[in-house]
């Protein structure tokens, strides 16, 4: 006896899908415009400086200790746990490129800097110390977001042309928006939730490309045999066998990757927590949108089984296969 297979019509929610995407794309693109990313020292410049008190201690009362000792342009925050406090301080007025080329002293400079910090709240409060210093330039934060966005440009890049020479030059461009959607998104959630966007966020964004493009090149390939398969079938029905075909495997790839980024936000500590948040909603909207915008994505382009026709011997072989019972 054989059994009726139940296809789940995902196509039949594309309507409902793109207007979706589109809201979350808008909120997305005018959050960058307004409030921008948050971002960290890595490409603004400055310092960054880990401090522990002997108790709790609230960021405002660090904040207004700062101030009062005549600092400005700066951010604190708890770092891990009530104790702990992060202070980054933008590029003072005395750190400009030319004071640091009279005194050759960029690493003096920076040692005063935060020295005179810590005296500062310590007059305040006793017993803080200094876990920690990092100090980055203007010019090296400058040349840190170039380079990432030229990475992300290539990477793009690369992609499109990748996808366009394997299957077809309309799978290209689906499955650069389906792309440029999961990054826009991940991107504005950092930007409506104000969490910093440094160095290891930026290779969090890398690896969803790759990781969502992985996932779309999967539900492509199995698209591009039904299309030949199924010739009897519109390109509709085509797309939701062939996302069903796939979707044990998308579920499956995408739960243990999300258990292993919980895991990784969870006992990683802080200095992963910003990538592993930035992984975790990027493989979650990689999911959607493998299986509503990069096919949906092919509808709106036009494919069809025409599109995709093969050599008329592997056209008549195809034709056989569909007959068979």
């Amino acid at each position: 006896m054989s059994k009726t297979i139940q296809v789940i019509n995902f196509m039949g929610l594309r309507k409902l899908a793109v207007i979706f995407s589109a809201l979350l794309i808008l909120v997305s693109v005018v959050s960058l415009m307004v409030k921008g990313l948050e971002l960290g020292v890595d490409f603004t410049g400055g310092t960054v400086m880990e401090m522990t008190y002997p108790g709790a201690v609230e960021p405002s009362d660090v904040r207004a200790t700062l101030q009062d000792a005549g600092y400005e342009d700066f951010t604190v925050q708890h770092f891990g746990s009530i104790d702990k406090i992060l202070v980054r301080m933008a590029p003072q007025e005395a750190e400009t490129q030319k004071d640091l080329i009279a005194k050759d002293a960029k690493s003096d400079t920076k040692a005063q800097l935060s020295n005179n910090i810590l005296d500062s709240l310590q007059a305040k409060t006793a017993g803080v110390t200094m876990d920690r210093v990092e100090f980055v330039g203007p010019q090296i934060g400058e040349e840190l977001r170039e380079k990432g966005g030229l990475a992300m440009l290539y990477a793009l890049a690369g992609i499109l042309i990748y996808v366009a020479l394997r299957f077809e030059f309309r799978f290209s461009v689906g499955a650069i928006v389906a792309l440029m959607h999961d990054v826009i998104i991940t991107l504005g959630f950092f930007s409506i939730t104000g969490l910093e966007f440094d160095l290891t966020v930026l290779a969090a964004i890398l690896a969803i490309i790759g990781y969502s493009l992985n996932d779309t090149i999967v539900v492509y390939d199995r698209i591009r045999e039904n299309f030949r398969i199924l010739r009897k079938q519109e390109p509709e029905g085509v797309l939701n066998t062939s996302i069903n075909n796939t979707l044990a495997r998308t579920l499956v790839t995408s739960l243990t990757t999300l258990l292993v980024l919980v895991a990784l936000f969870i006992f990683g500590g802080e200095s992963v927590h910003a990538f592993s948040i930035a992984m975790i909603v990027g493989v979650l909207v990689g999911t959607y949108s493998s299986i509503y915008v990069a096919s949906s994505s092919l509808l709106m382009l036009g494919v069809t089984k025409e599109s995709l026709l093969p050599p008329e011997k592997e056209a008549e072989d195809a034709d056989e296969l569909a007959d068979l019972p």
